[in-house]
């Protein structure tokens, strides 16, 4: 049947399959599509930099224009990933600047990044337009300067919450006066000035730019002077939000804000001074995303905001909301679909702040398109899980975050099982979820008997035995990343569910019960499994098998142990077959 088309018709129909899971399973139809596939694939997508090798990926795939890359385990976010694990990006780089003289985009995520890597880009690829470096770290504005000053149709630039040694603000002014491509430019994560003549410079001439996020140290006052160069605006991140209180301060950023027609993305606003935010007023009836996880604002601020802005479809604040402005948003904002709520200290409770449940039970009942719920809450009680299971079945990510280890059912100092029980059996679509307070085993029962289309599973403090586990692994059809920190798992479930482990991304286990022995047998089991145990003491080789771990990373790799390992990584077992 294949052959009966010709193989331009093939790769004309193969342009219109964007995702990665169905081009993976079309190159497995034959040999011509397979082949086909391959030389027409332009994006890939490697969701752990270790899981192949770049070599490979080049032999597989000649003719990519965009590489998305993905380096640290998730917990890394968690400080539980030890400086100086890996996730290095200057292997990839090195391979692709000779084998990809084409591409366009990289986008890297958790990985280190040198101002060596960032001037090899610059360098080797003269039509590149799109670089993301999320939660990245070891790289300089010395090699931003080199990307500004080498990459001429660069149109997107996001160093999204990465971590840049600020060695010079100067480094926009390396941008070329031709340059007018420029789409996207976020800098929200740079801790100190950079030059405001050359930041204004690059945004009155381009008039392409639709995002542009700003660091705090860009103050209120030179606001608006940019927002007069780029009212085409779609998304703004606001720097600093704070000044004294200046009339004609306010009225120039009223009026420039008022110009701004297509703006529908907000955030920013640190430190924010309350008396400067109505000057934004004016475009809150357009807004679908707005993040305030930065404002320090307090609930009454929240509630005007969110009373104006009835379109929002993504919202981020801190708990200062509380529970009046999440009923607010419950009544004013019905197209909501992801909504988080970060702790404005998760170390000490302020008696001031009036947040609990109830506010996010108010969301659920009135926000009927919520899809994404991340919580941070100091209570919760089965019965407020299960109203929310109940009026959200559409939920996909339920992520809650109780600040207290192993807390109870506030109400009847009962486990929370029954309430996460009802979220996985109600919410037949969930891919994502991540719980706290106190669980025994029971609710991991409804979690493998229910939670059939959960790929992400995050579990923290929670447990009795391996039958935990056992219940997660044996059940979890879809699993493909489980996070697991501090709680009583161990080698049985482990050993008793090896072959699961081969259709999972990853699993991470740090504080758990599983025994150096246990590591071993598995990665003999299981040779395709790269069986990392990191341990920051040291001296594995003289410890017995009946040892606990500190911590195991374990993954699927086709390219065997890798070869960046720092002296307290260990791999346990080394195939022969990846020898040679």
């Amino acid at each position: 049947m294949s052959n009966s088309f010709p193989e331009e018709v093939l790769e004309h129909v193969f342009s219109f399959i964007t995702s990665d899971k169905d081009r993976n399973v079309v190159s497995l139809v034959c040999k011509s599509w397979y082949e086909i596939e391959r030389w027409c694939r332009k994006r890939i997508f490697v969701g752990n930099c270790y899981a192949m090798s770049p070599k490979m990926m080049i032999r597989r795939f000649p003719e990519v224009r965009s590489v998305e890359l993905k380096g640290k385990p998730h917990f890394a976010d968690f400080n539980l990933v030890p400086v100086g694990w890996g996730g290095y990006f200057y292997p990839w780089i090195y391979e692709m600047s000779r084998a990809y003289p084409w591409l366009e985009e990289i986008k890297l995520k958790r990985m280190v990044v040198t101002d060596e890597s960032l001037e090899l880009i610059s360098k080797s690829f003269k039509n590149f337009k799109v670089l993301v470096l999320s939660s990245c770290e070891g790289f300089s504005t010395d090699g931003l300067a080199a990307i500004a000053a080498n990459c001429r149709n660069l149109r997107k630039l996001d160093l999204r919450e990465s971590e840049v040694e600020d060695l010079s603000g100067l480094w926009l002014s390396h941008f070329q006066d031709s340059c007018t491509s420029l789409e996207s430019l976020n800098m929200s994560c740079l801790g100190s000035e950079v030059s405001f003549c050359a930041l204004q410079r690059l945004v009155a001439r381009s008039p392409k730019l639709k995002s542009l996020r700003l660091n705090r140290a860009v103050p209120l006052e030179k606001l608006s002077t940019l927002l007069c160069c780029a009212p085409q605006l779609v998304e703004l991140g606001t720097g600093a939000y704070s000044a004294e209180h200046r009339s004609d301060v306010y009225s120039d950023l009223s009026d420039a804000f008022s110009r701004c027609k297509n703006l529908k993305e907000l955030s920013g606003f640190w430190d924010v001074v309350p008396s400067y935010l109505p000057a934004f007023y004016p475009v809150c009836s357009k807004l679908t995303s707005l993040n305030l996880s930065y404002a320090t604002i307090r609930s009454p601020d929240f509630t005007k905001i969110i009373c104006l802005s009835p379109n929002l479809q993504r919202l981020w604040v801190l708990d200062y909301i509380e529970d009046t402005g999440l009923n607010a948003l419950s009544l004013s904002c019905k197209d909501l679909r992801e909504l988080r709520v970060f702790p404005s200290d998760p170390f000490v409770a302020d008696a001031n702040v009036a947040l609990t449940e109830q506010g996010l039970v108010s969301v659920s009942d009135g926000c009927t398109k919520l899809q994404s719920i991340l919580y941070f809450c100091r209570q919760m009680s089965n019965s407020a899980l299960i109203t929310i299971a109940q009026n959200r079945p559409n939920l996909t990510c339920f992520r809650l975050c109780i600040l207290e280890p192993r807390a109870p059912d506030y109400t009847t100092f009962e486990p929370l099982d029954t309430g996460f029980g009802a979220i996985v059996n109600n919410c037949k679509n969930l891919q994502r979820l991540s719980l706290s307070g106190l669980l025994t085993d029971r609710a991991f029962e409804y979690i493998g008997a229910h939670g059939k289309k959960l790929e992400m599973l995050s579990i923290a403090f929670a447990g009795d035995s391996d039958l935990g586990l056992h219940y997660v692994l044996s059940g979890c059809d879809s699993l493909r990343k489980l996070e697991i920190r501090d709680c009583p798992f161990g080698d049985k479930a482990l050993l008793a569910n090896v072959s699961k482990l081969e259709t999972m991304r990853s699993l991470w286990m740090s504080s758990c019960s599983v025994s150096l022995g246990a590591c071993k047998l598995l990665s003999q089991r299981m040779p395709r499994l790269n069986v990392e145990v990191i341990d920051e003491m040291g001296n594995l080789d003289s410890r017995p098998d009946n040892c606990p771990v500190e911590k195991l990373y374990v993954y699927r790799t086709v390219a065997g142990p890798r070869n960046d390992m720092p002296s307290f990584v260990r791999t346990m077992y080394q195939n022969p077959a990846y020898k040679s």
